[in-house]
């Protein structure tokens, strides 16, 4: 099953300042969003493969979008995070049918690499909900550098028979880190921890 998408959303972030300090070059993130019919709202269905299906579309084409809004190549991203929010006629399991089975590979194949868990969250909710997006380094989830989230919401989005999905992704870490761990010169990229 092919997504049936509403619209698409890209957003991208420069941090330049922080405390005062400027951040050169600057921070920055980018989140792509799709807004999509969801084909089991309003109903109990044992089978999500459709679903899974989407998600393995939207990973690509979402991951491609925001990769392409940073200016960079796939293989320079960092940091990498996804979220989902069904409206009020869907259910939790809908979004984890997207965002969990299939999504990771066409991700990492975009990116090049990614052998960390991709952090997720999801939710259910209202037109303008806020997709709380988590952030961790595509290769090392030890790197607390890279421990960072992304807001993003869309004012008429999610319908109550649709699904909101994002993959976020950042060219470095949080501005100024200093709480110690793993530095990226330090990683190892072999068993997603280190």
């Amino acid at each position: 099953m092919k997504a049936k998408i509403r619209k698409i959303m890209t957003v991208v972030e420069d941090l330049c300042m922080e405390m005062g300090r400027p951040i050169d070059p600057p921070t920055r993130r980018a989140a792509a969003v799709a807004v999509i019919e969801n084909p089991f709202a309003g109903s109990y269905v044992e089978d999500l493969t459709p679903l899974m299906e989407i998600g393995e579309e939207l990973g690509a084409l979402l991951t491609e979008r925001a990769v392409a809004a940073l200016g960079i190549p796939g293989e320079r991203a960092e940091s990498y995070g996804k979220s989902a929010a069904v409206g009020e006629n869907g259910e939790l399991e809908h979004a984890a049918a997207i965002l969990h089975p299939k999504m990771g590979a066409p991700v990492r194949k975009v990116l090049g690499k990614g052998a960390a868990l991709i952090p997720s969250t999801k939710k259910r909710g209202g037109l303008g909900t806020v997709l709380d997006i988590p952030l961790g380094h595509k290769d090392a989830a030890y790197v607390r550098s890279h421990f960072d989230g992304m807001e993003v919401q869309i004012a008429d989005a999610p319908r109550a028979n649709e699904i909101m999905v994002a993959i976020a992704v950042t060219d470095s870490g949080r501005p100024l880190p200093r709480v110690g761990g793993l530095t990226t010169g330090e990683i190892k990229g072999e068993d997603g921890l280190r």
